[in-house]
């Protein structure tokens, strides 16, 4: 293996119980995430149990493989390569590939054992599921959480590194980057651009892009409130843009299809209904959030809920908004059965703040964990009536 390569063992980790049975195992989420190298670490691991196994690799991001088009022309090409004993094949952005679950039906017939990666939910969860009908295994990939952060570009955990990662997020390749504003924003904007184009224009044929890059900035401006595309129609038309609320909705299914962004409904915390209106929307990175939209102080308190969201998906964590009568409680995790509730804020600063950040989770009767994440450098508060308060670095390095 190339040695800059990284493991990522979080995930190495969930896909090993599944490497050399019959599955076709899709390892899903935005571009740029890291999903190829994860699929690099796994042909390593292949070869190190089995030095003889053949490993057939495509990579559709590159032009020499631009003449596998469709279903046909991935069976030929992988009938050339194969060989008599154990043939793995490795397919990268194989949404690409017009027809692909045909080809990925037969070949897993065959005795194949197959890995593939997708930039889009609809595609590869969807339509795959429905054609394979239970024969694959779905592993999400997120940017870097922040341990992974620190471990990619060399830093300690510290309040400076946190800083430094809500406001560039967590892209791999940003270890590659210089520290600067310029050189990163101008790297951001351009990853933004690619996803966008390719995975949302290009495969929804969306003619009015410049709606679409209008919404977005909406979307990036509004992370963490609740929104409604009654609401985001009446702005736009506030702004001389007309829109139906059909179209809107239709757009940002779009977004999370391409894994740009997460709309996270709201639950009743009483009852466990899932309400149907009022979501939020948060981003899937931050630093493409800050690219979008810009990194501005007054939005700090937003860009921490973002963060946190992140954070709690990436360990697996199922996440609603939560909702107790007229209150809201910024998220409500659950994973494994099991359940805890958060509330984010920039600093407690005031008796004010404390009564309503704290005074939320109070209400809530039940007794599982209840943390209130902050980005205090000195905690004044560390418990409050049974409710643990952790600074954003301490959640971000030991809660998971």
């Amino acid at each position: 293996m190339n040695s800059e390569i990284i493991k990522r063992s979080y995930y190495l980790d969930k896909i090993r119980p599944f490497i050399g049975k019959k599955l076709i195992k899709v390892l899903v989420g935005q571009r740029r995430v890291g999903k190829s190298y994860i699929l690099l670490q796994i042909i390593n691991e292949i070869k190190q149990n089995d030095k003889k196994a053949n490993i057939i690799f495509i990579d559709k991001e590159k032009y020499e493989f631009d003449n596998i088009k469709d279903y046909s022309d991935l069976i030929q090409y992988v009938d050339d390569k194969k060989t008599k004993g154990l043939n793995c094949l490795f397919i990268d952005e194989i949404q690409e590939i017009i027809g692909f679950e045909k080809a990925l039906r037969s070949l897993l017939s065959e005795g194949f054992d197959i890995y593939c990666t997708g930039s889009n939910a609809k595609m590869l969860s969807g339509e795959l599921s429905t054609f394979l009908s239970g024969r694959q295994i779905e592993i999400k990939i997120y940017s870097l959480n922040f341990i992974e952060f620190c471990q990619f570009n060399k830093l300690l955990a510290t309040n400076e590194t946190v800083n430094r990662y809500i406001k560039y997020g967590g892209l791999p390749y940003l270890m590659h980057l210089t520290e600067n504003d310029e050189v990163i924003s101008d790297y951001l904007k351009n990853i933004y651009a690619t996803i966008l184009f390719k995975d949302v224009v290009k495969r929804y044929e969306i003619r009015d892009v410049q709606f679409l890059q209008d919404l977005i900035k909406y979307l990036a401006d509004n992370v963490g409130n609740i929104m409604s595309a009654t609401n985001i129609s009446k702005y736009l038309k506030s702004q001389k843009i007309n829109k139906s609320i059909p179209a809107i909705l239709s757009y940002i299914s779009y977004l999370n299809d391409a894994y740009i962004t997460f709309k996270v409904h709201r639950t009743d915390v009483k009852g466990k209904k899932i309400f149907e209106i009022g979501e939020k929307i948060y981003f899937e990175d931050v630093g493409i959030r800050n690219a979008i939209n810009g990194y501005r102080t007054e939005d700090i308190s937003k860009i921490i809920e973002n963060v946190i969201f992140h954070h709690l998906i990436s360990f697996g964590y199922t996440v609603y908004v939560g909702k107790l009568d007229e209150n809201e409680i910024d998220f409500v995790a659950e994973r494994n059965n099991e359940r805890v509730y958060i509330q984010a804020a920039y600093l407690l600063n005031s008796v004010s703040v404390i009564d309503r950040e704290f005074g939320n989770l109070m209400k809530i009767k039940d007794q599982y964990p209840k943390y209130v994440v902050t980005m205090d450098d000195y905690l004044s508060v560390n418990t409050h009536k049974g409710i643990m308060h952790l600074s954003l670095l301490d959640f971000l390095t030991k809660f998971n």
